[in-house]
Parts: structure tokens; sequence; C-alpha cells
């Protein structure tokens, strides 16, 4: 199917998954004229990346775990899948670490703006 036709079935941009494929997450086809061809396999792949990516996950992490994400179990699947949740763990506690840190910053903000407008009456 042409990029128009997998963005209306998957849902994703035709911009967006230009993006994929320079990130070399995904490697679509080619017509003979050069218009990209995507198969269901890449239209599913596509669905899988949106998934992470809406969880928050970053490129990098993406790009480092797809393969063996979205290939048949084998050898070593496990230990993949083991180092993939590790970093997703990780990438989790950053992301509450920077929660509590603007969580404070809001309470301060709050403070503040209860004492500002104190002090106006």
């Amino acid at each position: 199917m042409k990029i128009g036709e997998a963005s209306r079935v998957s849902g994703v941009s035709a911009r967006s998954l230009r993006h994929y494929e320079d990130e070399g997450l995904i490697v679509p086809g080619r017509f003979g004229n050069g218009f990209r061809d995507y198969c269901q396999s890449t239209v599913d792949r596509v669905l899988v990346i949106r998934s992470l990516l809406e969880s928050g996950l970053p490129v990098r992490l993406i790009r480092e775990f797809l393969p063996s994400l979205t290939e048949e179990a084998g050898v070593g699947t496990e230990v993949v899948c083991a180092e993939f949740l590790q970093e997703v763990q990780s990438h989790r506690d950053r992301l509450a670490a920077r929660i509590a840190i603007l969580s404070d910053q809001q309470a301060a903000l709050d403070t503040y703006l209860r004492e500002a407008r104190r002090t106006d009456l």
C-alpha cells in the first residue's frame, strides 16, 4: 500500500511514517517508480512504534529493542525482554523523579500565589 493508505490504516501521519523511516524504525519497500510500499507487517510495526512513543519511550530505546520486540520468539528473547523491561523501568524512574521536582515547584508557586493574593487585599 502507498503511504497515504498506510497512514489512514495505521492512524499515523505520512510525515510520521517518513520520520520513522528516517530514524531507522521501519523500512518500507519501494514500487518501481520509487514510491514507498507498506506491507501489513510494516503497518503492524508502526502501531507498535506509535504505542511505545505514546508511552513516552525515547526513539533511541525503541530503535534498540524494536527488532526483538516485533520478531518471533527465539533464542535470547527472554534476555532481551528482561533488558528492555529494565530500560523501561529506568526511564519510568527518571520520569517519576522529574514529576516529583515539578510537583515541588508547582507547590512553591501555589504558596507564592496564595501569599501574593493575601497581601493584595
